[in-house]
């Protein structure tokens, strides 16, 4: 299989999509603008303690406070008597999405190449992704080593086969950065930012750039340079791999364009994802939760139903596991696959749906199936997904989907102009402000001739382009 990176750099916003075999399967999305929060650390004030909730808010110096589940932070001390006004070192956990502010942790953690270092924890964690046991008991042990008392560490994927030297190195790495962090955390005055994450380039290069990237693609030198001059430092040897885009003269020779990811990005505000089979898969959010539902469609199949379906659900699952990593859903999610009447194709489908979710560097778990028949599940989500953060709401449905349909907005100015009747008259004609569509379904089949003689007024209709198809307005003009 072989593995891109493409990276759009703009001033105003940097776009990076992962494919392999040249599918699209993530996009991070960044903007200089966009109150990105995750990772940063910060010196807060405790402005309210909830026992009842074992949570804080914390004033982070943003526009919202910081939510600190005291849970998160297990028998720490720091966390245990919280009290109003004291100042406290917390991480962004989430971002702020919707009227929710950011989610913060008293778990720090600084991400190095090969380690992340957890001063405020004692742990030592090996990534699940190392497979091998001979392996991680050498990076344990290695850890166990290297790591100052006290502190935590988790070993990345990417430190498989690494020398101690190469660890050593990024842990006094961390360790330094951490005592920089210190120092300044005692010195300045709550609230404060104490470190700011890396930008989206710098965290593509140490969280993703691996020995199975086939190649990185970026189209700004600025950046390139910056990639190249890190990689000298942590890994010199992926160097090789990353080229500069250099664009030819037309439209449609941009980066992205020239890798059709334009286009496939564009798809992501369908709620239908069409299966190679025939069948489709419908995706919906909800504030709660994320409904996937699998449908057979076209798909008739070449025995039976039972083995039709079957089939449809073990390609719906490849898809579900690229629309979560692609979309980046997170939380809860359920999956409504079609209903198999035998408990091995059940198991066979879920057991699909695991392996797949293992090639997802963002963390799931497959909690089974309900008596209805749905798969419940839920996967890590720490930022805006790609939708919240590119498109807005509907300005006319704000989100439902729906709006009143030409006929039900009719009968709510037939209601109003009811009400008025029982008001003392004016002269002057009442015009009917609506837009188009309404405006035709006024006027056809003597509908407004009605209303005129129900209502003993002179009407008018005015077809307002401008106008939400819910709304109207009733003027009165002069004669």
């Amino acid at each position: 299989m072989k593995k891109s990176i493409i990276a759009n750099v703009m001033p105003e916003e940097t776009r990076v999509a992962v494919l392999e075999d040249s599918q699209l399967m993530e996009i991070a999305v960044e903007r200089s603008d966009s109150g990105h929060l995750v990772g940063n650390i910060y010196k807060g004030k405790v402005k309210n303690v909830l026992p009842g909730m074992q949570a804080a808010f914390v004033d982070i110096g943003r526009d919202k406070n910081a939510f600190l589940y005291m849970g998160d932070a297990g028998r720490q001390a720091a966390c245990r008597h919280l009290t109003v006004g004291q100042d406290i070192l917390v991480q962004i956990a989430k971002d702020a999405m919707g009227e929710k502010g950011p989610r913060a942790t008293i778990s720090l953690t600084l991400p190095g190449r090969y380690i992340v270092f957890m001063p405020t924890v004692d742990y030592i964690g090996i990534s699940r992704r190392i497979e091998d046991e001979p392996e991680r008991e050498r990076l344990r042990q290695l850890a166990e080593k290297i790591r100052p008392a006290g502190m935590g560490v988790i070993v990345r994927t990417v430190a498989a086969g690494k020398s101690q030297e190469e660890l050593v190195n990024d842990m006094a790495y961390l360790t330094n950065m951490w005592s920089s962090l210190s120092a300044r955390a005692k010195r300045i005055q709550a609230p404060a930012l104490i470190y700011r994450d890396a930008d989206l380039v710098v965290r593509i290069v140490r969280d993703y750039l691996t020995s199975d990237i086939a190649e990185f693609i970026i189209d700004s030198q600025e950046a390139y340079t910056r990639v190249i001059d890190l990689l000298k430092y942590t890994s010199p040897e992926l160097a090789g791999c990353v080229r500069l885009y250099e664009q030819a003269s037309g439209p449609d020779n941009d980066l992205f364009s020239r890798f059709n990811i334009e286009a496939k990005l564009e798809s992501l505000r369908n709620r239908r994802v069409e299966l190679a089979c025939g069948g489709y898969l419908v995706i919906d959010y909800t504030e709660a939760l994320t409904v996937i539902d699998v449908n057979t469609g076209k798909f008739i199949g070449n025995t039976n139903l039972s083995e039709t379906v079957f089939q449809t659900n073990l390609e719906a699952v490849a898809e579900i596991a690229r629309q979560l990593r692609l979309r980046d859903i997170g939380g809860i999610i359920i999956i409504d696959f079609i209903d198999m009447a035998k408990a091995e194709q059940r198991s066979a489908v879920l057991t699909a749906l695991e392996l797949e979710l293992k090639k997802d560097r963002t963390k799931s778990n497959v909690l089974g199936i309900t008596s209805l028949g749905l798969v419940e599940m839920t996967r890590k989500k720490a930022r805006q997904n790609i939708n919240g953060m590119l498109y807005d709401q509907c300005p006319c449905c704000w989100g439902r989907g729906r709006i009143k349909s030409p006929a039900t907005v009719v009968i709510d100015i037939k209601r109003e102009l009811r009400k008025l009747n029982k008001r003392p008259r004016t002269g002057g004609r009442l015009v009917i402000q609506v837009h188009p569509q309404v405006a035709h379904f006024l006027n056809r089949q003597g509908e407004l001739k009605r209303l005129e003689q129900e209502t003993a007024r002179a009407l008018a209709v005015e077809a307002a382009h401008t106008l939400n198809p819910e709304l109207f307005s009733l003027l009165w003009k002069p004669d």
